[in-house]
């Protein structure tokens, strides 16, 4: 695919004949299969062409932390400490939530471009921005009071302390982060990932220098560090918001500010909540379990074993989140143009390479188990206790292939609110409870904790490939019509309601 003067790849297939043209030919039954087998090849590109850049933003802007928690851990094991369970238990509530909150951007923007409402999309991006914005200051609070909040947890009166400090000073980077999230995803909506990838690179590359500086030659201590981090994130904002107001790009979906921003903001305030409930909830249940071995008799051992197989789970799931967020992109694209023949092989497609890369994944895992243990401690007990969890890491991983895929294609189609239910019972009234009562009750102790959140997984795994295999594909493309068609700004016609039987 050529590039256009604007240095954007076109907007994909189907803005010219082609995505017309393949669902037509998906129509005709039977399809040959070398038919089927060409249109499959021309999918996966368009999938291809999303993806490889959205796996780069996610894997560079989770590097962000991660190199701050690196340049922490020469600081002290207390600083360490403070930082490592500060991630774990406060950051990652408030990434589930600004993470869920934004995939409603996926879904209205991501069908309002397939449908060529491009006005539509910039008044939903502004309406994201104030949304999430008052929604992170609210959660600040917890920031700055996260004492109290992490001695609840168990954590001793010095790792609190430390981990307060360290808190604070992300309280600027939270605020950024619930402005990216918006913005990225409106960007994504519209196939515009390859610019977002290189400022995320650059900023990753920008933010390990100023790390060491602040770490080793100005002995910032730990709140520098932190402030480092937040003024990092304070810069990516800046020039995705840059690109978004002044690139050729986005000049007939960002049309500038608007009151309209406010109106129907209650409308889709009820999907933005119901977003940030479906994915706070799995993100939350990995980090719970995590907690839930600091619980355990000789946590030490199970809390760094259990850890660095999480790490290595969160890498494979950033990747995953990478492609689920090109699934969305293209369901919510076709549902929105009017295909639904092309958004059911998009959701076949995707699928079958998640498979394809987890099998693959899997089979590293367990052959380099090893020296995968050894790469995080040195330790002969905490390795042997890594090599013994590694089979329960490779079935996470497995199954990682294919629920976020999944998730991803509920947020293209909108069924937020009918997944948070599917999460909450598959994860806390199923695994959840499995994994207490094996962690605690029984020898298994880490790896019965795992159980528990594999369990679990694999519950919500099976819940979803039900929901998307009995899906009318034709019906959904109906309803993102509808959805597309409710107004409450006549003149402009952008105000998207939430209003249909999926909660949407």
């Amino acid at each position: 695919m050529e590039e256009d003067s604007n240095g954007r790849a076109p907007l994909l297939d189907f803005v010219d004949d082609r995505s017309g043209a393949s669902e037509e030919l998906l129509r005709r039954e039977p399809v040959p299969l070398d038919v089927l087998s060409r249109l499959a090849l021309w999918e996966a590109g368009n999938l291809w062409r999303i993806s490889w850049a959205s796996i780069l933003i996610t894997l560079f802007s989770f590097t962000l932390s991660l190199v701050t928690q690196m340049f922490v851990g020469h600081l002290g094991e207390l600083e360490l400490a403070g930082a490592s369970i500060t991630n774990i238990g406060i950051q990652g509530l408030a990434y589930g939530i600004m993470l869920g909150m934004s995939s409603a951007v996926q879904t209205v923007c991501g069908q309002a471009y397939g449908a060529r409402r491009y006005r539509a999309m910039g008044v939903v991006c502004q309406r994201a921005l104030v949304l999430q914005f008052v929604t992170a200051v609210a959660i600040a609070f917890l920031y700055w009071y996260s004492g109290p909040f992490l001695r609840l947890i168990g954590q001793t009166a010095d790792v609190a302390s430390a981990g307060q400090l360290y808190a604070r000073g992300l309280v600027p980077q939270l605020l950024a982060f619930a402005l990216f999230c918006p913005m990225q995803r409106f960007l994504q909506a519209q196939n515009i990932v390859n610019p977002v990838a290189y400022m995320t690179l650059a900023v990753l590359v920008f933010h390990v220098l100023i790390s060491w500086l602040a770490v080793f030659v100005l002995s910032f201590g730990l709140l520098g560090a932190a402030l480092t981090l937040s003024f990092s994130w304070w810069v990516l904002v800046a020039l995705t918001w840059g690109y978004i107001i002044w690139s050729p790009s986005c000049k007939e979906t960002w049309t500038g500010l608007s009151r309209l921003a406010f109106r129907g903001l209650w409308g889709y305030a009820k999907l933005a909540f119901a977003s940030a409930v479906m994915l706070a909830l799995e993100i939350w249940y990995v980090q719970g379990f995590v907690l839930l071995t600091g619980f355990l008799p000789n946590p030490e051992i199970a809390l760094d074993s259990l850890s660095i197989c999480i790490n290595y789970w969160n890498w494979d799931f950033q990747i995953m989140l990478g492609l689920s967020y090109a699934a969305s992109i293209r369901v919510g694209n076709e549902l929105g143009a009017g295909h639904p023949k092309v958004a059911r092989l998009s959701v076949m497609v995707v699928v079958t390479a998640s498979i394809a890369f987890s099998i693959l994944a899997t089979v590293v895992v367990l052959v380099l188990r090893y020296p995968l243990s050894t790469l995080y401690t040195s330790s002969t007990t905490v390795i042997e206790a890594v090599i013994s969890l590694s089979p329960l890491l490779a079935i996470s991983i497995f199954l990682n292939g294919i629920q976020p895929i999944l998730s991803g294609v509920a947020v293209g189609s909108g069924w937020q609110v009918i997944v948070a239910y599917v999460n909450v019972g598959a994860y806390y009234l199923i695994g959840l409870p499995i994994g207490c009562v094996l962690g605690f009750k029984t020898s298994l102790g880490a790896a019965g904790i795992w159980w528990g959140l594999i369990i679990g997984v694999a519950v919500q795994t099976a819940s979803l490939i039900v929901i998307t295999a009995r899906t009318n594909w034709d019906s959904e493309v109906e309803k993102a019509t509808q959805r597309l068609r409710r107004t409450a700004a006549a003149d402009e016609g952008v105000s998207v309601m939430v209003d249909d039987d999926r909660g949407v």
